[in-house]
């Protein structure tokens, strides 16, 4: 059952965030247009976020994967949203989710347009992501999203390489 307004109060809703993993980092993006009284309270294991939206009050209480520096953690509000860039404890540690537990949350998703593999590569550095790419490419990684509009490796493809032939189909 939905809550219903009482003496003037709206219910506190969970506010539409994004989230993205880097080598040192992790950034949360809470989706909210024209955000007042925003509060970003950051514990080493988790963080609370609240804000004020028209009628609309959000609250949103994260317990994380792993664990963060609140004191080197920052966050910054625009128009559209509030953004949070959490500094992970463990530098170069991925995290496959944001929060602890496993479970699916409706206002949570990731931020495919941000995601990469850092694994491979480095902010600075892309020819190692490329590299990568160009050999998943090469290993007959059909399956993968053509990550910049270009093919990779098309002049290899060309070349009379067995290593290069499609697979059969198993039965």
């Amino acid at each position: 059952m939905a809550h219903l307004p009482q003496h003037g109060l709206f219910p506190t809703l969970s506010a539409t965030a994004k989230w993205y993993d880097r080598r040192d980092f992790v950034f949360v993006e809470f989706c909210v247009e024209d955000s007042k009284d925003v509060h970003v309270q950051l514990d080493k294991s988790k963080f609370e976020f609240r804000c004020v939206s028209g009628k609309d009050k959000y609250n949103n209480e994260i317990e994380l994967f792993g664990e963060i520096d609140p004191k080197q953690s920052k966050h910054s509000r625009t128009d559209r949203s509030v953004q949070c860039c959490l500094r992970k404890a463990e530098a170069g540690k991925s995290w496959p989710r944001l929060t602890k537990e496993k479970a699916k949350f409706k206002w949570l998703s990731v931020d495919f347009n941000n995601w990469k593999d850092w694994e491979d590569d480095s902010d600075e550095d892309m020819s190692s992501f490329d590299n990568f790419s160009e050999m998943m490419n090469n290993m007959g990684g059909d399956d993968l999203p053509d990550l910049d509009g270009g093919e990779y490796g098309a002049e290899e493809h060309d070349s009379a390489d067995s290593d290069d032939e499609k697979m059969p189909d198993l039965e």
